[in-house]
């Protein structure tokens, strides 16, 4: 399967889109801004959209949701149940902690969901690890060896987790538990900076 990265907003957010070749399936993970290359790619492949997934429900990752469904009003949006109070009340959010982004609408969510939601693409399972510690309801997705991490798991280091719903203890868990989980060549896409891999965070997280 092929990873697109875009980066873009002001944070650098790392957006990714994944295609399988082979039943022209997508998806896309986090939605910082509404990129039209992305739908430009789809059509230019014969591609569907299959889902829009969140890692967690911070504004840098969901602020293009509202534009996306405009122009792709099909496309089903999920994100973990435990984040469903934080993205509701994002403008909320936006005000306290960053300001001077202007109005901010409540994103479109299709579905809040658990870790056992059935998600696939090209006939292989999506795994969803709920990774609370950076939000309560962050979460990574595993597919076609490649982790899709969001703000758990960065190069050599983890999530903030000094904004509300944030903890310590729980990231660490999570972290470790995922690390634990896969095997070292499985590679780690990250929502900021570059990618890394299981095997080299088992040595240099220091949440290890």
């Amino acid at each position: 399967m092929l990873v697109k990265t875009y980066v873009t907003g002001m944070l650098e957010n790392n957006n990714y889109l994944l295609y399988d070749e082979k039943s022209k399936e997508a998806v896309l993970f986090d939605c910082t801004e509404y990129l039209p290359e992305i739908k430009t790619f789809l059509e230019n492949n014969n591609a569907t959209l299959k889902y829009v997934l969140l890692t967690h429900g911070h504004f840098d990752h969901i602020l293009g949701l509202k534009e996306l469904h405009e122009n792709m009003p099909n496309v089903p949006i999920y994100a973990h149940k435990d984040d469903k109070d934080l993205i509701e009340d994002v403008a909320t959010f936006v005000d306290r902690f960053v300001g001077g982004l202007g109005k901010v609408d409540v994103p479109p969510i299709t579905k809040y969901i658990d870790e056992n939601e059935d998600l696939s693409i090209g006939g292989e399972k999506i795994k969803i690890y709920h990774t609370a510690g950076h939000t309560k309801g962050g979460v990574c997705y595993f597919v076609d060896d490649k982790l899709f991490s969001g703000d758990t798991i960065f190069l050599g280091s983890v999530g903030r987790t000094d904004l509300p719903g944030g903890s310590y203890e729980s990231l660490r868990n999570s972290v470790r538990n995922v690390l634990n989980d896969l095997d070292n060549n499985v590679k780690i896409y990250t929502g900021h900076g570059d990618s890394t891999t299981v095997g080299y965070e088992k040595q240099n997280n220091p949440v290890l």
